[in-house]
């Protein structure tokens, strides 16, 4: 009952779409009526600017370790892995916004850093030198969150967070299906903050 619980509660928190919440209460819009509208930190950021995106990249984080942090209280670590993947199932298909939600990208970040502050690491740094790259998140949210499977293995003997992990991945990838197909054709468009587009 202790698991179903972490479930349960887990889910609740992962459906709070902060980017929707935020885009409606303070920046006069609904993130996903514009960009590739998608409810995510970095159409947050497409449409609204870096402030936006980057808040709503924090408070979406904040919310994965909210339910962690229950998850471990409830139940250990068994509760911390099935809370982490169900926040994560909540952020991806909310049940307050018609089931239509986020990548999971953000949340796969915070899933990272608790499995290992090394795993983490290695996801940011994928992430942040492929965008510098390529200025192609999508691409750099796959490579990053691929990049995560070998790193747990390698740093946490625990199988539990390394499945978990996995489901986490598996899920992201799921996720951006359509980006891989724009990706392979060489029509994903680059990435650029709203403020930086109005400068240009």
């Amino acid at each position: 009952m202790k698991i179903v619980l972490c479930c349960v509660i887990a889910y609740v928190l992962g459906s709070v779409s902060f980017s929707i919440v935020l885009s409606r209460g303070f920046f006069g819009g609904d993130v996903r009526e514009g960009g590739s509208g998608n409810a995510g930190a970095t159409n947050m950021g497409r449409r609204y600017g870096k402030l936006a995106g980057f808040l709503t990249l924090g408070m979406d984080v904040l919310k994965t370790a909210a339910a962690m942090l229950i998850g471990r209280a409830l139940a250990g670590d068994w509760g911390v892995v099935t809370a982490g993947f169900c926040c994560q199932l909540g952020h991806c298909f909310p049940a307050y916004y018609h089931f239509k939600g986020g990548k999971g990208v953000a949340v796969g970040l915070a899933l990272a850093f608790a499995v290992g502050w090394q795993v983490g690491v290695c996801v940011l740094v994928v992430f942040v030198i492929t965008v510098m790259l390529t200025r192609r998140v999508s691409l750099a949210s796959l490579l990053a969150t691929v990049s995560a499977i070998p790193a747990v293995w390698i740093v946490n003997p625990d199988r539990r967070y390394c499945w978990m992990v996995v489901a986490a991945a598996s899920l992201i990838v799921l996720r951006h299906s359509a980006n891989i197909e724009r990706l392979t054709k060489g029509k994903e468009e680059e990435f650029h903050f709203a403020d930086e587009k109005q400068k240009r």
